[in-house]
């Protein structure tokens, strides 16, 4: 089941090569960042902290392109503006918008989310996204210890776990070194493949000496989690923090120096929280289930019960 939170509205573009998401919040909402790659590409992460004076953001946006995509920021914020969207400084608008980046540059010309790709990813935006091979998903791959050549399709997931009748949802577009695991079975679902197509297993690898070739930057997962939550920074920074472990189930490995892995957290703050634990672990298994669903067909978003 995949909900999606009131206040939320995702977007896609792409160009048949990369392409842009964008999760819109056009009444605002508290976020949150965390990142466990080594390898990240981000923009604005900083003002999420909780010791800064910016309260509510306005997107966030997932591209693939690596750094270049980060152009694609330009068009998202474009569109808030003429929407009356963001911080207002005087007679002037500034939307808030953080990113951060996959890499995808895998062909031998540079395909890259412009601004105007950004600014579609908005136009396109809706209560009931598609999944799977679409915006920062487009062209995600997973398991390349082989190469791009013995690798699997990654794309872009979303899963929803319930608790106290709050929602959270997972939205992550997965384009790792690792291979995925489903962990209820312990087997590899997406990966590094040998010449007969089955999965070579790239931690066993690794453990083992016999790793043939590391893509250095071109992987990274990045993601988000929505929630209908009454969360301040500090909440959000740390449902960011202990979604990683989502992710640390169903990828082997993560978080390693060749990827840069990067969460955010955006709280609507429709809903107050009686114990915030609970979110935590409904946040980590959301992602995780994200994570599968990212590389099987991403999954059908639906409304929220009461809409």
């Amino acid at each position: 089941m995949i909900i999606l939170p009131k206040n939320f509205e995702i977007g896609h573009a792409d160009d048949g090569f990369t392409g842009v998401t964008v999760v819109l919040a056009k009444k605002g909402a508290v976020g949150g960042v965390d990142c466990r790659g080594g390898g990240p590409g981000t923009r604005e992460t900083d003002l999420l902290k909780p010791e800064k004076m910016m309260q509510e953001i306005d997107a966030v946006v997932l591209t693939g392109g690596s750094a270049f995509g980060l152009a694609s920021c330009t068009g998202v914020m474009d569109f808030l503006k003429q929407n009356g969207v963001g911080y207002k400084v005087g007679s002037k608008r500034v939307p808030i918008v953080p990113a951060a980046v996959l890499f995808d540059l895998n062909h031998k010309e540079y395909h890259y989310p412009t601004a105007e790709l950004g600014f579609k990813a908005c136009e396109n935006a809706s209560r009931t996204p598609s999944l799977g091979k679409v915006g920062a998903g487009k062209g995600a791959t997973v398991g390349k210890i082989r190469g791009l050549k013995n690798c699997s399709a990654g794309g872009i997931g979303a899963a929803t776990v319930k608790v106290m009748g709050i929602n959270v949802t997972a939205v992550m577009a997965v384009n790792a070194l690792g291979d995925i695991v489903d962990p209820a079975t312990n087997q590899i679902i997406a990966g590094a493949r040998a010449k007969d197509g089955s999965f070579i297993g790239t931690e066993k690898c690794i453990l083992d000496g016999s790793y043939l070739k590391l893509l250095l930057g071109a992987n990274t997962t990045i993601g988000c989690i929505l929630t209908d939550a009454k969360l301040d920074k500090v909440q959000a920074n740390k449902l960011a923090s202990i979604a990683h472990n989502g992710l640390a189930r169903t990828i082997r490995p993560v978080h390693t120096d060749y990827d840069g892995d990067t969460i955010f957290c955006l709280a609507s703050g429709a809903k107050p929280v009686l114990n915030f634990m609970l979110l935590e672990v409904a946040a980590v298994e959301a992602t995780a289930q994200a994570v599968l669903n990212a590389v099987r067909d991403g999954g059908n978003v639906i409304l929220d019960d009461d809409e």
